[in-house]
């Protein structure tokens, strides 16, 4: 029996599928192929900028990253963080200059790019390599990564090895440089004033129970009395050793000693410790090194800097890109363009103070520095009564605040401030003092102590360890938190729920204070000594205002998402959280 036309078109239908299927896993190999090719080869190379055109004869920024995870810790500064910082940087004019562009600026006056950035990942991470390696390659950046010499050679896989450093090499877009030999802790007291002596880092796995400490080569080695263990020739002879230690394994192990510098602990070495064992360390540092990051808080270094005292800055994971760059712009004293990001948002608010990004479902108003930062809402000041929600995402060290009934010309107010995780109720009259209504210490915020910013190290007396550790903060400085909250005011009432519980319930103010708008608020709060800017973040912000003349809300403002943009951000969070818990516990 002959085909029949059906019979004919099935097979020619089976061999076009079977051509398109072929064509697809053909595709499928290639791209496979071309990001194997990628991985192995690493075939994209840094472009050398056209030095000629530099003119900059002032200074450079530096900054210096501690490390990069896929998605931020109270440690690590997550990839698409470091992605929007870096491009931010790009956007502003930045280039990057290499460790021989910083020894040609100070010995020999050669000019710098107009805006000079020496970019810098620290701590020898696998992670941090990974991750900003693409980065890199997209905005053309050079920087160094940071190690421990320790580390090399052994089998922690969570730090860079010296084949990886070389690889890393070859592209181009990196240069190395070192942390030291080590990560250890001398002379060290628990919060009980007990003594504990010398610790490496791994050995401290709970730092909530550290009360003093220095780092191994900030000191004599002292007792429990604090007085030395050792004499001037052994301190000195420890310290050389260690250093030898560190040159060793880097000419055993690269064939060369990294020029740059970035000794633990910052601002220590010529500022307040022991001058025999600043010496010390100074003999040594100007040895194996041609370069010294010792300061860090400054971004800058200007043309009269000393390369073994430079300066730089470590961006903490929970800043927000306009945090950076306003600490910039406070170094520099140049202008910075800001982050705005949702235009339509922004158009929305007057900024009466520091700066905003309107992201998604966040309103993130970074303050300047030691100062306010203020958002005012437009066309919110002929409405009377209003409520308000809002998730407060921002710092549990810091201060954010809500403002109903702003009149910018009275300077009246009622206000909700949400300052070091106590909430305060305040209002204000016009020409009067501002009046405390409610005041609470909320719900204990929990973190783990795993996330604490260690930085207690200190030169520091025997009756200083014996008394035990000064009184701690209740929280670290690197910890977040979201507070939901609720606020309505009408008439001469106000009501505030927070965390979905009502702690005031028609609350009476004033009735002078009877007109104005809507207002947040961010500050930073002087317990955080180290940073004193903040980053305000508010997040599912709904603004109605109250009887209406047809007795129905007017929504005066909301990123609240919702209907498919919220299913998408939805679904896109849980993604990420999953791929959180398999890389944490795989």
């Amino acid at each position: 029996m002959g085909k029949t036309t059906s019979d004919v078109l099935d097979y020619r239908k089976k061999d076009r599928n079977k051509f398109i299927k072929t064509l697809i896993q053909f595709a499928i190999l290639v791209v496979l192929g071309v990001m194997l090719f990628n991985a192995v080869f690493d075939w994209k190379k840094y472009e050398e900028p056209n030095k000629a055109s530099w003119t900059n004869e002032k200074g450079f920024i530096t900054i210096s990253y501690f490390g990069v995870g896929r998605s931020g810790t109270p440690k690590l500064v997550a990839k698409k963080q470091l992605d929007e910082q870096l491009q931010a940087l790009y956007d502003q004019g930045y280039q990057t200059i290499s460790q021989q562009d910083i020894l040609d600026f100070y010995k020999k006056k050669k000019p710098l790019p107009d805006k000079a950035l020496f970019l810098a990942f620290e701590d020898g991470r696998n992670d941090s390599s990974l991750f900003a390696q693409p980065l890199l390659e997209k905005y053309n950046f050079k920087a160094t990564a940071l190690s421990y010499g320790n580390k090399m050679g052994n089998s922690e896989n969570k730090f860079l090895q010296p084949e990886d450093m070389k690889k890393m090499m070859e592209t181009g877009f990196w240069e190395l440089g070192s942390n030291g030999y080590r990560l250890t802790y001398i002379n060290v007291f628990d919060d009980q004033g007990n003594f504990i002596g010398v610790k490496d880092e791994s050995e401290l796995t709970n730092k909530t129970k550290v009360g003093y400490y220095n780092h191994y080569l900030m000191d004599f080695v002292r007792d429990s009395n604090m007085i030395p263990m050792e004499d001037r020739s052994k301190m000195e002879a420890r310290i050389n050793e260690d250093y030898k230690l560190m040159n060793d394994t880097y000419m055993d192990q690269l064939g060369f000693v990294p020029g740059a510098y970035m000794i633990m602990h910052a601002n220590t070495l010529y500022s307040g410790m022991n001058r025999l064992v600043a010496d010390a360390n100074d003999v040594n540092i100007k040895k194996y090194f041609t370069m010294h990051f010792n300061r860090e808080g400054t971004a800058y270094n200007d043309s009269e800097g000393d390369l073994y005292n430079l300066t730089r800055v470590q961006p903490e994971p929970y800043w927000y890109t306009n945090h950076l760059l306003m600490r910039i712009q406070k170094d520099t004293d140049e202008k910075i363009r800001f982050v705005r990001g949702d235009e339509e948002q922004a158009k929305e608010w007057d900024r009466l103070g520091g700066t905003a990004q309107f992201m998604e479902d966040q309103i993130v108003l970074t303050s300047p520095a030691a100062g306010s930062g203020m958002l005012y809402l437009k066309n919110s000041d002929s409405q009377k009564d209003i409520k308000l929600s809002a998730k407060l995402e921002g710092n549990v060290i810091g201060k954010q605040s809500i403002y109903l009934r702003d009149d910018r010309e009275k300077g009246s107010f009622v206000r909700v401030v949400l300052h070091d995780n106590e909430l305060r109720v305040e209002q204000k009259k016009e020409k009067g003092e501002v009046q405390e209504l409610y005041k609470s210490e909320l719900s204990q915020v929990i973190w783990n102590p795993e996330d604490l910013t260690f930085d207690r190290a200190s030169v520091y007396t025997r009756e200083q360890g014996e008394s035990g550790a000064p009184e701690l903060e209740k929280y670290p400085i690197n910890i977040k938190n979201t507070r939901p909250m609720e606020i309505t005011v009408q008439g001469d009432r106000l009501s505030v729920s927070v965390d979905e519980t009502l702690l005031l319930d028609k609350q009476q103010i004033d009735p002078s204070i009877s007109s104005g708008g809507v207002a947040l608020g961010a500050a930073y709060s002087e317990v955080n000594k180290k940073d004193d800017i903040y980053d305000g973040v508010f997040a599912d912000v709904k603004i109605e205002s109250l009887a209406q003349p047809n007795g129905e809300q007017q929504m005066l403002f909301s990123n609240v998402q919702t209907g498919l943009a919220g299913v998408v951000s939805s679904i896109k969070k849980a993604i990420s959280a999953a791929m959180d818990w398999v890389i944490d516990t795989f």
